[in-house]
């Protein structure tokens, strides 16, 4: 049971410092109370508050309000660490932990990413918004020594309650820290652009089973699938609904997935941009480039409030995988790719404390030497500072998809190159077999020369390049497309390829060189049937060339001299993303085995891909 709550709190990003050895600090600086506080509806969620010893001087509130429980449980039993880092541990604050309505040891029911109820007519009408009111409310008149600022964050999961708390209006909340936060279940986690991201099919279990009483322990478990290929599983499964014996009708999330296969009023509803307007308290979103789990969502978030509000809003985007902000790693590695030392330790002191500070001990006073955009380049390695993201002096160039070339002009007479998929023998996602924990994260700076080398995927790349090149901003695929068949997905693949003199590097797996490596820089599927509307699909004519847009999220990311830039296009992308039948049905997760079908795809030259290229 403990192994699969260390499952569960790798997933969301909520990190704890190593302190092997040491003296529990928290212990030793702070005194711990556990509460439950009643919500306007009589419901009453578990609160965990570790207060300074020295009351000498006023503090602020900082708070999580997390699914993924507040543990350890009792007043005697302390975290290792406490507060978004050690550094602000140390300054002191007020820190408060909450399981959130229906958690752990809170009551009432849950809801996976419970709608807001903009016009509250009774004390029934509860959401995250008035749980957050009520909880702040609660504090700053019952905790002793506090000086009436209080600030949210959290990371995952818990980012998405973070960003709900600026809808809850209380005047006590001064600044908030969305982290990798979720914005809408349909583009982030489980879905992108319509399709299934099979991959975190294993971490349904997190969001499905109600429990019957509070509790400490989880009362919830994930399958065992008897096998770590996970390719040959849910090869060997075919459709999804052969899932359904692994996931019973108590697990309300994994039944939402199957019957809500399209963006309808179900998700839409719990998508919460809607709703970021006339925004009050400081925000600073923090996101990873790499992040496979939540990076449609610090973005979107980000620009949804810039562009809806007019308070201080900034964003820091860093070389990180889910929540690798909240490590204490020495050095910054995905996969095979180094990207500096202590970049985590410089972001928890030099950014996350500062912003915290400033609002909630300072008041919002005196110089804020915080930019607008703390971002990192992830081609140079460094450290970038901004008035705006993206950056002002930015401009759109298009580059064609012409005979294995990516080229600036277009061509005189409109060709094709074409492909097969075949939905039994998809293109892997990534090369290797065993994928540690419930969702990949590695695969985001992947070297993909063993795509590159499929007969099934497409491959366009410049010249070498004879200046640095880099992209700081948002990337759209314009593809002009036919098929065979009725449906397909479309997948495109930013890659930087380095050069055959490319130094060898300790990180590199053993099976690989980095001569002629291929990272990732960044990928997006859109489910063809999607490609004008997420809420009503439509098969495409066999043979008839269709334009499918894709929006790939942003990068800042600098292609050096010497490099090239390579575009891949595919059609399967497994086990990362479920196998589309290629023949259009209703609901891929019922499709029957007859509707999986080969078919020729072809990509015409008329294709483009617009980047952001700075200046």
């Amino acid at each position: 049971m403990k192994k699969l709550l260390v499952i569960s709190l790798l997933f969301i990003g909520a990190l704890v410092f190593a302190q092997d050895n040491k003296v529990n600090f928290v212990a030793e600086n702070y005194t711990k109370k556990e509460v439950h506080i009643k919500m306007r509806d009589g419901v009453e969620l578990f609160t965990a508050i570790y207060s300074p010893k020295d009351v000498s001087k006023k503090y602020p509130i900082i708070m999580q309000r997390t699914p993924y429980n507040c543990a350890p449980y009792g007043e005697n039993q302390f975290k290792k660490s406490i507060s978004p880092s050690e550094t602000m541990m140390k300054e002191g604050y007020i820190v408060v932990y909450q399981d959130v309505r229906g958690r752990f040891m809170s009551d009432g029911l849950y809801d996976n990413m419970r709608a807001y109820i903009p016009n509250k007519k009774s004390k029934k009408d509860t959401d995250e918004a008035s749980d957050t009111y009520d909880t702040i409310d609660w504090l700053v008149k019952n905790i002793a020594n506090n000086n009436g600022n209080v600030g949210t964050w959290g990371i995952s999961y818990p980012g998405f309650y973070a960003t709900y708390s600026l809808l809850s209006n209380h005047p006590a909340l001064k600044a908030v820290s969305p982290q990798a936060c979720i914005s809408d279940f349909f583009f982030d986690d489980f879905h992108h652009n319509g399709a299934y991201l099979l991959s975190y099919w294993k971490a349904t279990p997190l969001f499905g089973p109600q429990k019957s009483k509070r509790t400490t322990e989880a009362w919830y478990k994930f399958p065992d699938l008897g096998t770590k290929d996970d390719y040959q599983f849910f090869l060997d499964a075919g459709s999804l609904s052969n899932l359904d014996k692994y996931y019973g009708k108590e697990d309300e999330f994994w039944q939402q997935l199957k019957e809500h296969v399209n963006y309808d009023d179900f998700w839409k509803k719990r998508g919460i941009l809607q709703h970021l307007k006339t925004i009050k308290p400081a925000v600073m979103i923090v996101g990873g480039w790499f992040d496979a789990e939540d990076l449609y969502g610090p973005l979107n978030t980000y620009s949804t409030i810039e562009k809806s509000s007019k308070n201080y809003n900034t964003i820091v985007m860093g070389p990180w995988s889910h929540g690798d902000w909240a490590r204490n790693s020495a050095e910054q590695v995905i996969g095979n790719i180094k990207f500096g030392d202590s970049i985590s330790g410089f972001f928890q002191k030099n950014i996350e404390a500062n912003f915290f500070r400033h609002f909630l001990k300072n008041n919002g006073k005196g110089e804020n030497k915080l930019p607008e955009a703390y971002v990192f380049d992830t081609g140079n390695k460094e450290w970038k500072t901004y008035e705006t993201w993206p950056p002002k002096n930015t401009e759109k160039q298009d580059f064609f998809l012409q005979e294995n070339k990516l080229r600036k002009m277009g061509a005189k007479n409109i060709s094709f190159q074409e492909f097969i998929s075949d939905p039994k023998k998809p293109v892997p996602s990534f090369e290797d077999i065993n994928q540690k924990g419930i969702t990949p994260r590695k695969y985001m700076t992947d070297d993909q020369r063993f795509a590159a080398r499929r007969l099934d995927v497409v491959v366009f790349e410049t010249e070498v390049l004879n200046d640095n090149t880099t992209l700081a901003g948002d990337i759209l695929a314009k593809l002009k497309v036919s098929t065979s068949g009725t449906d397909a997905d479309w997948i495109v693949k930013v890659i930087d390829v380095f050069p055959k003199d490319e130094a060898e590097t300790k990180e590199i797996a053993p099976y690989l060189k980095m001569s002629n490596y291929h990272m990732m820089v960044r990928s997006e599927v859109m489910r063809g049937r999607c490609r004008n509307s997420f809420s009503n699909p439509e098969p495409f004519v066999a043979n008839e060339k269709t334009a499918v847009n894709i929006k790939l999220q942003d990068v800042f990311h600098t292609f050096k001299k010497g490099h090239k830039i390579q575009i891949q296009i595919q059609s399967t992308c497994f086990p990362l993303i479920d196998l589309n039948p290629q023949t259009f049905v209703n609901n891929i997760f019922y499709a029957k085995p007859e509707d999986f079908q080969k078919q020729t795809h072809r990509v015409y030259n008329d294709s483009q891909i617009e980047f952001t290229v700075l200046k």
